[in-house]
C-alpha cells in the first residue's frame, strides 16, 4: 500500500507565483507597460495575470486611471509582503548558484605592509592571468591569533610553521637599507656616511605588536651591525620618530620627512621608480631570516593554490617546484 501525504493547504491556497511576479513588477514601476518590458512579456500578459490575482484575492490591487495605475490600500499591503518574499527567494537562489560557480576562491593572510607595498601593485597581473580566482586578502600583524572563524588558505609570514595543519615553502630572505625621498637627500647632502646618517632625522620601526617575530631590526640594530652606536647621536639631533605602522613610515619618507629603513621586497620597486633613494650603500642581508608561503595541507594540491603559488614565485623570479 502506498502512503500519501496530507494536502498542504498553505501551498494549495498560494496564488500563482507568475501572477504575483507580474504584480510586483507593475507595482514597482507603477505601469503595466514598463512591467511588461522588465519581464520581457506583453502588456496583455501582465494585465491578464494581475486580473487573475485580483480575482483570486477578491479585491482590486490597483486604482486605475486611464493608463496610470497606483496601488490600492490592499495592493500596498500585499506588495510589501510579496516584494520581501521575492527578494529572499532571489538572494537564496544566488547563494546556491554561487556555490556551483566556476569561480574559485583563495584567502590570503599577510601583513598590512606586504599587502600595500608588495601585493597591491602586482594584483592586476594576477587578475589578468587568473580571472576565475576570487582572491580575498586578510591583513594582520598577529598571525598566531587571527579572528575567530577565519582560517586562511595561505599565509605569507616569517614563520616556518604558522600553526597546525599548514606546510611552508621558502620564498626570500630580508635585505634592509636606508631610504629617503630624492628631494630630502638633495636638501641634506651630508647624508653620505653612516655617522651623518645617525645624526639625521630618523624614522624608526617600533617593535610594539611584533613580539611574535624572532628578531626586530630598527635603527639601533641596523647601525650597530655596521659598528655605529645610535646612543652617540649629536645632542641637538632631532629625536627619533617611531611607529609600528610601517606603511606610515614609508609615506613619511616619500613625503620628505626623514630617513627610514627599507626592506627591499617592500620598497625595491619605489627605489627603481626613483620615488625613494638610498643615501648610503650599506645594507644588511639576513640570509637566515626568510619569508615563507604557508599553505593549509588540505589545500596544497588544489589547482587554485598551485596557480597562486606559481604566480607568487614568478613575481619573485624564483624557480617553480618540480
Amino acid at each position: 500500500m502506498s502512503l500519501h501525504s496530507e494536502p498542504d493547504h498553505t501551498l494549495i491556497k498560494m496564488p500563482s507565483l507568475r501572477a504575483v511576479r507580474a504584480f510586483v513588477a507593475a507595482a514597482k514601476y507603477q505601469s503595466f507597460t514598463r512591467a511588461a518590458e522588465a519581464l520581457c512579456v506583453t502588456q496583455a500578459a501582465i494585465s491578464r495575470q494581475i486580473r487573475e490575482l485580483e480575482g483570486y484575492l477578491e479585491t482590486e490591487l490597483f486604482v486605475r486611471s486611464g493608463r496610470a495605475v497606483k496601488l490600492s490600500a490592499d495592493g500596498l499591503a500585499f506588495f510589501d509582503a510579496a516584494q520581501l518574499s521575492f527578494i529572499n527567494i532571489s538572494q537564496a537562489a544566488e547563494r546556491i548558484r554561487s556555490k556551483s560557480s566556476s569561480k574559485q576562491s583563495l584567502t590570503l593572510c599577510c601583513s598590512p605592509a606586504f599587502s600595500s607595498l608588495w601585493l597591491q601593485h602586482r594584483l592586476p597581473s594576477f587578475f589578468k592571468a587568473h580571472p576565475e580566482i576570487e582572491l580575498r586578502v586578510v591583513t594582520s600583524q598577529d598571525f598566531l591569533a587571527t579572528e575567530s572563524g577565519v582560517r586562511p588558505d595561505v599565509f605569507i609570514t616569517k614563520l616556518t610553521r604558522v600553526r597546525e595543519g599548514y606546510g611552508s615553502l621558502r620564498l626570500f630572505h630580508d635585505v634592509m637599507y636606508p631610504v629617503c625621498s630624492p628631494q630630502y637627500l638633495a636638501t641634506h647632502p651630508e647624508l653620505v656616511n653612516l655617522d651623518a646618517l645617525r645624526d639625521g632625522e630618523l624614522l624608526d620601526l617600533s617593535p610594539v605588536g611584533r613580539s611574535q617575530l624572532a628578531e626586530h631590526v630598527d635603527w639601533s640594530v641596523w647601525l650597530a651591525f655596521h659598528g655605529i652606536d645610535l646612543a652617540g647621536r649629536f645632542k641637538n639631533a632631532r629625536p627619533l620618530f617611531s611607529s609600528n605602522d610601517y606603511n606610515a613610515l614609508i609615506q613619511m619618507a616619500l613625503g620628505g620627512q626623514g630617513v627610514c629603513l627599507g626592506w627591499d621586497h617592500l620598497v625595491g620597486h619605489l627605489v627603481k621608480a626613483n620615488l625613494l633613494v638610498r643615501p648610503v650603500s650599506q645594507e644588511i642581508i639576513h640570509n637566515e631570516r626568510c619569508h615563507y608561503l604557508n599553505v593549509r595541507t588540505d589545500k596544497e594540491d588544489t589547482s587554485v593554490y598551485i596557480q597562486f603559488r606559481d604566480w607568487i614565485l614568478s613575481q619573485l623570479q624564483l624557480p617553480l617546484p618540480n
